[in-house]
């Protein structure tokens, strides 16, 4: 898995591709996340576009960042997860939980008035 990431009118914005199945991509995904958390951000949106595939491992790391950010008083957007990555959110009702934005202008929209 490849991981990039950027910051943004203080929002992390990260980008994955590949497949999050567990170490050591779960890994570099948490470290990316607790690298910008020093900076005191609070808002966060991960592309899962080019994800192939998901198992519970990179669910539960998702789960972990969600809850980190909204402990912090902030939040976490997925921007448009690709189909079987679509599929375990649905299969483990964690659709209802995450946000879920259709692009990154979407996602920045929803997270811009939270972040003011």
């Amino acid at each position: 898995m490849t991981t990039t990431s950027t910051v943004q009118n203080g929002i992390l914005l990260i980008r994955l591709s590949g497949d999050l199945i567990g170490s050591p991509d779960t890994d570099q995904l948490l470290q990316t996340v607790n690298n910008h958390l020093g900076e005191d951000l609070t808002h966060c949106a991960i592309d899962l576009s080019e994800i192939r595939y998901i198992n519970s491992t990179g669910i539960g790391v998702l789960v972990s960042l969600l809850t980190k950010f909204r402990s912090r008083g902030g939040e976490l957007v997925l921007i448009n997860p690709a189909d079987h990555p679509k599929k375990m959110l649905a299969i483990t009702k964690l659709n209802n939980i995450f946000t879920v934005a259709a692009d990154e202008a979407t996602a920045r929209q929803q997270l811009t008035p939270a972040a003011l």
